[in-house]
């Protein structure tokens, strides 16, 4: 029997967790049983246990890829062999937030609802959160601090406290984008520019 190779795995797993974010994102974590799962990718329950052990397992590696993805972006902003950059990383931060109003996110968006609701009763998707969450935010503040010592940022400003806030508006944007069609995407990122800017040039 010829062997698999390494790529075809990786897309058979793809496959899988495609299949599994789109019925998380329509049903629910809960809702979704493995054989919804198995209808939606095509692929027989038998093989995708020899993936992943369970639906635990692939909320698990939903939720890292996740925030890996969003971990990537940030680093790209900082610059890997640059002075960390307050201009880049809010200039990232911002197509972050417009990325919200895409039709393309819906499901991303509802997905990130049902992973914010898990962290509440499964510890372990709860670290997986914080640790996707705690690295871009270290590292934005980072950046803010650095920003603030070169006299880009006010002196006084919490680089900590402020990443945090960037977290939050972003998260209060998937909320609000998630159950309220009125929200005005692109009015919202202009007043969170107009904000940014006035510190950066004041």
């Amino acid at each position: 029997m010829p062997k698999v190779s390494d790529a075809h795995l990786q897309a058979r797993r793809r496959e899988i967790l495609d299949a599994a974010a789109t019925c998380f994102a329509r049903d629910g974590f809960h809702r979704t049983s493995m054989q919804d799962i198995v209808r939606e990718s095509g692929i027989s329950a038998g093989l995708i246990y020899r993936y992943f052990a369970g639906k635990d397992d692939m909320i698990a590696a939903i939720v890292t890829e996740w925030h890996e993805h969003r971990a990537t972006l940030i680093d790209a902003a900082r610059g890997a062999e640059q002075a960390p950059d307050a201009d880049r990383l809010f200039s990232v931060y911002l197509d972050l937030l417009r990325s919200v109003g895409r039709p393309e996110t819906a499901q991303d968006l509802h997905l990130g609802l049902q992973v914010w609701a898990e962290t509440i009763r499964t510890p372990r998707i709860r670290e997986l959160a914080r640790h996707g969450v705690d690295g871009p935010r270290a590292a934005a503040a980072e950046t803010i601090r650095s920003a603030a010592q070169h006299g880009k940022l006010p002196t006084h400003l919490d680089a900590d406290a402020f990443a945090r806030i960037l977290i939050a508006v972003y998260q209060g944007l998937m909320l609000q984008t998630a159950w309220d069609d009125t929200v005005d995407n692109e009015a919202f990122v202009r007043a969170v520019e107009t904000t940014l800017t006035a510190l950066t040039r004041r």
